[in-house]
């Protein structure tokens, strides 16, 4: 009976991220804007996943399925762009990778700021379970709101934290997520980290805030349970083959030139864009805060990962919005204090218009429509990742308390320069 258990548990582990059997990866490095472009475009011509976009002169890391390597490879030679293989084998790197976190987890110092722990990646349940420990032990600074539910019939919920409970008017907002995307993990754990320091600083008398640490909660889950580099929602209700192919990427789900660019018309894809803007309950949450507040947020950072980049409108065409000088100078504010405060393992952050910096031209996306709402300030923050060794696809847990300090510190820079130029005096 034991031999038998010890097989199923074998058969179980072994069974895990079997659908990226024969997958591989490759850093791939352009040396100009003409090979940039090449790139920006295998992610529609060729489906070709990019975990960290590359930008002119910096890796980019590519998944690149069985069918496709032949041909991805001879456009890279055709173009003369450099590459080198990252992982010969994607499912063992992955099962490396899945070792590691358990480790981190296993040995973890137990450490709670606040109960929640910085050494190791939350699941679901421990996230919601800080945000309420939260609003209970400061209720007369953190407001948690339950917006609905997800496709799946999870709890969505965000918080609102603020010493006067959002009713001075005068006082600009600040608006942060994580997790758009299932499989940035380091995201969310950025904004818990965020969330902990506003209960213990100042940054609360001049500013209120809303922060969503888990934007797509269904897909966060799913990338713990069954697929590391789940993206999507898990909707099924978007077209004809949505129970085959669920799910639809909330970052392309937004009302700003939807579906045009960056897009799929096919719901296997992970750029579909779903079936019409805001079809998705969970960017209908964002899209409900953005709303509620807009005169007076002057500050929108969302969180993904990963390639130390601070990005920023218009992703549609790379044209320059009438609030350009202000965005570049606050992003280079805030890269310069992430600099300041980083490990020398990291990459100094790249700061520009999102087409620009990556070559991909992009539709739908949160950030441009929160900068078409009137939000002067809205920045697509890239968290660092791996180098260019052979670590695996994501960042170890021993990174993540200095990747949310250092991005804390930016953000403090960012709010304050924010309310320097758009607040109301």
């Amino acid at each position: 009976m034991k031999a038998s258990a010890l097989l199923l548990l074998f058969a179980v582990a072994n069974a895990k991220h079997e659908q990226y059997q024969g997958w591989k990866s490759y850093f791939v490095k352009p040396s100009n804007r003409v090979q940039l472009e090449v790139l920006g475009s295998v992610v529609q011509n060729y489906g070709v996943d990019f975990l960290s976009n590359p930008a002119v002169e910096r890796n980019g890391l590519a998944l690149v399925k069985p069918e496709l390597h032949e041909e991805f490879i001879k456009l890279l030679e055709d173009h003369g762009i450099a590459y080198k293989l990252h992982a010969e084998d994607v499912k063992a790197q992955l099962d490396i990778d899945d070792k590691l976190f358990e480790t981190r987890r296993r040995e973890s110092s137990g450490k709670k700021n606040e109960r929640i722990p910085f050494d190791y990646y939350p699941e679901l349940e421990e996230i919601n379970e800080y945000l309420e420990y939260v609003a209970e032990q400061y209720p007369n600074l953190v407001t948690i709101v339950y917006p609905g539910y997800t496709f799946e019939g999870r709890e969505l919920k965000y918080l609102k934290i603020s010493t006067t409970n959002f009713e001075d008017e005068d006082k600009p907002i600040i608006l942060i997520d994580g997790g758009f995307f299932g499989r940035d993990w380091i995201t969310s754990a950025t904004v818990l980290f965020a969330i902990y320091n506003l209960t213990q600083t100042d940054m609360l008398h001049d500013y209120d805030w809303i922060l969503l640490p888990v934007v797509n909660p269904d897909g966060y889950k799913y990338s713990f349970t069954n697929d590391r580099f789940w993206i999507k929602t898990r909707s099924t209700d978007q077209h004809l083959f949505s129970t085959l192919c669920p799910g639809v990427n909330a970052n392309r789900n937004f009302n700003f030139f939807w579906n045009t660019l960056d897009t799929s018309y096919t719901p296997c894809a992970d750029n579909y864009a779903g079936n019409k803007p805001l079809s998705e309950r969970e960017t209908f949450v964002l899209r409900f805060s953005l709303d509620e507040f807009i005169p007076r947020i002057v500050l929108y950072i969302s969180m993904h990962s990963y390639g130390s980049l601070i990005l920023y409108p218009w992703g549609n065409d790379g044209s320059l919005s009438n609030h350009a000088f202000a965005l570049q100078s606050v992003g280079v504010a805030m890269a310069d204090t992430i600099y300041a405060n980083s490990l020398p393992d990291f990459p100094r952050y790249i700061v520009g218009n999102s087409v620009l910096v990556t070559g991909i031209k992009t539709s739908g996306t949160a950030v441009d429509y929160a900068h078409k709402l009137g939000t002067p300030l809205s920045f697509n923050l890239e968290l660092p990742g791996i180098g260019e060794g052979t670590e695996g696809f994501h960042l170890d847990p021993k990174y993540i308390e200095q990747v949310a300090k250092e991005t804390w510190a930016g953000i403090v820079v960012g709010a304050r320069r924010a309310a320097e130029l758009f607040g109301r005096t």
